[in-house]
């Protein structure tokens, strides 16, 4: 059952590129809608995809959760949604920061330009940085929205309209490209997300998964469920010779060995790959971290 479990860790690791294109297609399937500069408008829009996945994205299959979640708080008839916290706690349950590593398109997007050829900088003096998405969760997607509202009680969903880029790089600027009243109606508030995006696509190129580590409202939820998911990494302490081969590779900043659950990781399996005795691998199942971590019980 470990030969097995570790030979599966391999595979998805090992094709995790693969995965995350395959994931992005199945996100935005409708492809034909980039020329047309619509929008799809099937039922199954109103069902929320894990990743961070604009719903103005011509492709889009479903909804983003994070704009789905303000676009409840910021109602005149606000009521706690039950059904975008459930689909958020259910999928953080069942998986914790896989979907960062895995299956968020934008996620994978910074994978691609990180392999641009250049300079490379390192995160590890940065880490008090991955603090600041947990307040952009909470003041841009959660209070904002709720607290501040117009005559008629709509708040803005703060996060989406000011924030975001994925918006403008998968909503505003296809539509825009195709259908004229859209570009006509372009204006600062277009012009500085798209500074924002740049800015992303920039620092990505030097750090890796800059937006995912400090800015990301949807992965600093999906953080907060790592220690409680039910996908996790599990070190096997007998196998394990303390060569620090895992740490070396991990970009996210994670040491393994002693956290093998930690906020940070997007279960890349880059870990996995890196052990010369296969003492990493994904685990599955309701687990204490201390048999995750390998210990007899």
């Amino acid at each position: 059952m470990d030969n097995r479990k570790h030979i599966i860790s391999k595979i998805l690791s090992r094709f995790r590129g693969w995965i995350q294109a395959a994931a992005a297609l199945l996100t935005n399937p409708h492809l034909p809608n980039f020329f047309k500069g619509g929008i799809y408008q099937g039922k199954e829009k109103a069902v929320c995809v894990p990743g961070l996945n604009c719903y103005s994205c011509p492709a889009a299959a479903g909804a983003c959760p994070i704009g789905s979640f303000q676009a409840v708080v910021g109602s005149s008839k606000f009521s706690f949604s039950y059904y975008i916290t459930g689909f958020l706690i259910l999928v953080g349950v069942l998986l914790g920061r896989f979907i960062c590593g895995f299956l968020c398109p934008f996620g994978w997007l910074q994978d691609l330009l990180h392999k641009i050829p250049g300079k490379k900088l390192s995160t590890e003096r940065l880490k008090p940085l991955t603090y600041l998405k947990y307040a952009v969760l909470f003041f841009t997607v959660i209070a904002l929205p709720a607290l501040v509202v117009n005559d008629v009680g709509m708040g803005d969903p703060f996060f989406c309209k000011y924030l975001c880029p994925q918006g403008v790089l998968e909503g505003a600027i296809p539509l825009s490209a195709v259908n004229p009243g859209i570009r006509s109606a372009l204006g600062q508030l277009f012009t500085g997300k798209l500074m924002i995006l740049i800015g992303v696509f920039v620092l990505s190129v030097l750090f890796y998964r800059p937006f995912c580590k400090w800015i990301c409202p949807l992965g600093a939820f999906y953080a907060l469920m790592n220690k409680v998911s039910l996908l996790g990494i599990k070190v096997d302490e007998h196998r394990c010779i303390s060569c620090g081969a895992c740490r070396r590779v991990c970009q996210m900043d994670v040491d393994v060995t002693s956290s093998p659950n930690h906020t940070e990781c997007i279960r890349c399996g880059k870990c996995i790959n890196a052990c010369p005795t296969d003492a990493v691998s994904f685990c599955y199942g309701f687990a204490s971290d201390s048999n995750r971590n390998g210990e007899k019980k």
